[in-house]
C-alpha cells in the first residue's frame, strides 16, 4: 500500500480497487513495518474503488475528523466515468435513497419513504469521448453506493458497474481523486489530489492527468 502523506495523527493511502474496507488498516500495517500499530478508518470507500483514503493514528485525532466529516468540513471529490451524457453537463443530483441490505443494493425512492435517506452530490463533466462521459463527483452526504445509485437512477450508469446497469466489463469507473479536511492538531487546511493508474477505462480519458 502507498502513502501520499503521514505524521503522528494521520495517514493518506491509496486504497487499492478491490481490496474489501475492513482490510485496509492490516494492509497499511503492513507497509509500514508496525504490525501493531493503531489505525481508525475516518471514511470508507466499496470494495470496488480504488484511491485516496484517510486513516488516523488516534481515536482523538479519528473524533476530531469524524465529526468534520459529519458536519460537512470534509471534502471528497470522485472521478467517475458513465455512459451517455448528463444533461446538464454540471450540476447537483438530490434523491432519496433506500438500502436493500438483502440485495445489496441501494436505490432511488419517493421523499417519505420509510427508511429513506436524503443524498445529494455536485458534478461537472471534463471530457466526452465514444458515448461516455469523465464526471468530477464532490459528495454532500455519505450514502453507501451514493454516486453509483443516483447516476445509475438517471440512466448514466457508471462503465463496468454491473450491479446498477452498467453493460462494459470492465473494472468499475469511479476513483477517489480528492481528499481536503483540517488536520486534527495544527489546524492546517490539507488538500490531496492523485488521478487514477493509467490503465482501462481511464485511459480513453486524457484529461484525467491534464487536471
Amino acid at each position: 500500500m502507498e502513502f501520499v502523506y503521514q505524521d503522528a495523527k494521520l495517514l493518506v493511502c491509496v486504497k487499492p480497487a478491490g481490496v474489501a474496507a475492513g482490510d485496509v488498516p492490516a494492509l497499511a500495517r503492513q507497509a509500514l513495518g508496525a504490525p501493531e500499530a493503531a489505525l481508525y478508518p475516518v471514511h470508507r470507500l466499496d470494495q470496488p474503488v480504488g484511491g485516496l483514503l484517510l486513516l488516523a493514528r488516534t481515536r482523538r485525532a479519528a473524533g476530531d475528523l469524524g465529526r468534520d466529516l459529519a458536519e460537512g468540513r470534509f471534502l471528497k471529490s470522485y472521478l467517475a466515468a458513465v455512459s451517455g451524457a448528463p444533461v446538464p453537463g454540471a450540476g447537483t443530483l438530490e434523491d432519496w435513497l433506500l438500502r436493500d441490505r438483502g440485495r445489496r443494493m441501494t436505490r432511488s425512492v419517493p421523499e417519505g419513504s420509510p427508511g429513506a435517506q436524503y443524498a445529494a452530490l455536485d458534478y461537472e463533466t471534463l471530457q466526452q469521448q465514444g458515448g461516455h462521459s469523465l464526471l468530477q463527483v464532490t459528495l454532500r452526504t455519505g450514502r453507501t453506493h451514493q454516486i453509483r445509485a443516483q447516476f445509475s437512477a438517471r440512466g448514466w450508469p457508471l462503465l463496468g458497474d454491473r450491479k446498477y446497469g452498467g453493460r462494459e466489463f470492465c473494472p468499475l469507473a469511479l476513483w477517489s481523486c480528492r481528499l481536503a479536511f483540517t488536520h486534527p492538531k495544527t489546524g492546517a487546511r490539507l488538500d490531496f489530489f492523485l488521478p487514477p493508474p493509467k490503465e482501462a477505462p481511464w485511459t480513453e480519458f486524457d484529461e484525467i492527468w491534464k487536471l
